[in-house]
């Protein structure tokens, strides 16, 4: 599941519908809608997800945090190295090689350590 799959389940369920039901509303296939919440599917449209915060009546900043966890769901991620060092090449592929061997706490872990970069370079500017 794609933290945009969860981000969508918790709406259904608290708007108290299933997913035909918004499959039905939002004029896709219930097939289609349960592909984007298990990952199988690539990133939604801009227009879907318009429409999915239509359908749950979520604006501004809701709609602005669901934009970006779609954003950050994609499951097939590409890494473009190319030009860089020959270290982030490894490091990149060292990642795709154990990701799926890594805990919730490493996870967190690596997380924490991006933010911490993104901070830090924003600090520099």
């Amino acid at each position: 599941m794609t933290p945009f799959g969860e981000a969508v389940r918790r709406l259904r369920a608290r708007k108290g519908v299933s997913q035909k039901e918004m499959a039905m509303a939002l004029q896709v296939s219930p097939a289609y809608l349960s592909a984007l919440e298990h990952g199988k599917r690539g990133l939604p449209s801009f227009e879907f997800l318009q429409r999915v915060a239509g359908y749950f009546n979520i604006i501004w900043d809701e709609a602005d945090e669901l934009f970006a966890v779609a954003r950050c769901s994609d499951p097939r991620v590409v890494i473009d190295t190319s030009g860089l060092p020959p270290e982030y090449t490894a490091l990149a592929n060292k990642l795709a090689a154990k990701i799926r061997d890594l805990d919730t706490t490493r996870i967190a872990e690596i997380d924490m350590l991006l933010e911490k970069q993104s901070q830090d370079t924003i600090k520099a500017l």
